[in-house]
């Protein structure tokens, strides 16, 4: 399943979010809860978040620096989780701080995977999009 478009959400008292009902389904085997490099967290299926891991793993050294490094942050900020009667999960504290997360959050679809925004970055995020992409399609199919 692919995984488009955004919704917004707000996540109750114990910081449980509610996945959008039309994506629950792709999720009824777990979800993986992870850290993103960018300011938000990534929700994934957990046989795409091992194929993504194993991808970035894949060409590098197993006991190389960057191997550990890459494997901490991905494998060190992963959680685990199961979606509850409702399709809600709940959002870990290490990742509410890292993605700056209150209330009001925007779940993003962005292909393999959902990312969750807080809504004051997501909006941020968008105008930023919408100021580059123009730029950024030019180069596709052109070497930078």
């Amino acid at each position: 399943m692919a995984f488009r478009g955004h919704y917004e959400h707000s996540l109750d008292a114990k910081n449980r979010l509610s996945i959008p009902a039309r994506f629950r389904a792709a999720f009824s085997a777990g979800v993986v809860l992870a850290k993103d490099p960018e300011p938000c967290l990534a929700v994934w299926t957990p046989e795409s978040h091992e194929a993504i891991i194993e991808r970035a793993l894949g060409d590098l050294n197993p006991m190389g620096s960057e191997y550990r490094k890459l494997s901490r942050f991905y494998q060190g900020n992963s959680f685990e989780m199961e979606l509850d009667a409702s399709g809600r999960v709940t959002l870990p504290t290490p990742l509410i701080g890292h993605a700056d997360i209150g209330r009001e959050v925007v779940v993003v679809g962005v292909g393999d995977h959902l990312e969750v925004w807080s809504r004051e970055r997501w909006d941020g995020q968008q105008e930023g999009l919408d100021a580059e992409i123009q730029e950024v399609t030019e180069r596709l199919g052109h070497p930078s």
